[in-house]
This record gives structure tokens, sequence and C-alpha cells, in this order.
């Protein structure tokens, strides 16, 4: 039986963003810091071009995720842009076990499901600039239909609105800069950054 209070639970490290913010792509860069994994999702969508089963995402048919979710197997899933997502408790535990710090990529729903079944763990949200600058990344990446673009705007406004609740809070404006402040968001697994500091950039941007 798992505790889930248990401190192992202060390596536990969300983050979570609207698509097109940069959270995955910033993410790939931090995790070259020795004590720092990623948790792979599994969900039941198909690959998009250039992802690699068991590396981006674990690809399984949507009745096999099902079976899962009846087995309790997920610490959290959720139906995302029409397509199911959860996070494997089994794989995300033996990490933590080994003293590493492990980040689930999801998103709100699976972020407040983390925060209320593990309180050590800790949440970050990346902001875009500006939506006019997320439709762009949108568009540029290429990987969307229009329908799906538009559907992923409107399911923005709906995430945006969630920043506030998490711990921690940054704008990938400055790629750079963006994933200086995540790597010292994530190792701070006492908190020890100021409230103030860590919620300035959802003031300054109005979101």
């Amino acid at each position: 039986m798992i505790n889930f209070n248990s401190e192992i639970f202060k390596n536990l490290c969300v983050v979570s963003a609207p698509s097109g913010a940069g959270k995955t792509s910033l993410i790939k860069k931090i995790c070259s810091h020795e004590k720092i994994s990623v948790s792979v999702s599994e969900t039941s969508r198909k690959p998009r071009k250039g992802e690699v089963n068991g590396v981006d995402y674990t690809f399984i048919d949507k009745e096999d995720f099902m079976l899962r979710v009846q087995n309790q197997n997920y610490i959290e899933h959720a139906l995302v842009h029409d397509n199911y997502y959860g996070t494997h408790l089994d794989s995300v535990t033996k990490q933590l076990k080994k003293d590493n710090i492990v980040i689930l990529e999801i998103d709100y729903q699976g972020a407040e499901i983390v925060k209320k079944k593990f309180p050590l763990s800790r949440n970050i949200f990346v902001l875009p600039p500006s939506l006019e600058i997320l439709e762009k990344r949108l568009r540029e990446r290429g990987t969307d239909t229009e329908d799906v673009i538009l559907k992923r705007l409107e399911n923005a406004k709906i995430e945006l609105s969630k920043a506030s609740n998490y711990d921690y809070i940054l704008i990938n404006a400055d790629f750079e800069l963006a994933e200086n402040k995540l790597l010292s968001y994530v190792l701070d697994i006492d908190m020890n950054i100021d409230e103030k500091k860590r919620k300035e950039p959802l003031i300054d941007k109005g979101f």
C-alpha cells in the first residue's frame, strides 16, 4: 500500500501549459540534469509525426486504457482534446524511490488530482507571452488541422484561467530564461522561492 503523504512525493513535480506554450521543449532541455526524469504518460491518441512510442508517450488503444482506469492503475487520468491521457502509478513511484525528481507533463485536470492526492508535490504552469503568440506557435508547428488549432485556442482560455492555482508560474517568452527558471522551480523541493516571485508573471500578464 502506497503512503500518499510519503516524503518521496516532494520529488513529484507537475508541469502544465496550454498546447503550444513550449512546455515539452523546456522539459526536454532541463532533463539533461542527472536528478530529473520525466514520467512517460499513456494515451489513447495516435502518435504525431516524429513521436516515438515509449519516449514521447506510450500509445495504447482506448479499450486497454479504460481497463487500466478500471484497475486503478493511474495516479490521474483525463480526457484532453478528445483523447485519454494517464500517469501510471508504478512507473512514477519506481523513479521516486531512486530519489529522482519526477516531472509529470499533464493538463490542469490531472494537476488538480495530483495536488489533492499528493499534497507534498509541486506544480508549475508555463504561460505563453500572449494568446496571439500562442496561436502563431500552434500554426507554425504544422501538426494540427485548422479545427484542432481553433479547439486548442478555445481550451487555452480555460487552461490559462487555472494558472493561479499553481505553486509556480513562468512565461516562455525568452526560451533560455524560461529554461533556467523552470530548472530552479523543479529543483525547489522545499518551496523556498518566495511566493510573490513565483506568482509575479501572472500578475504582470493579466491572464
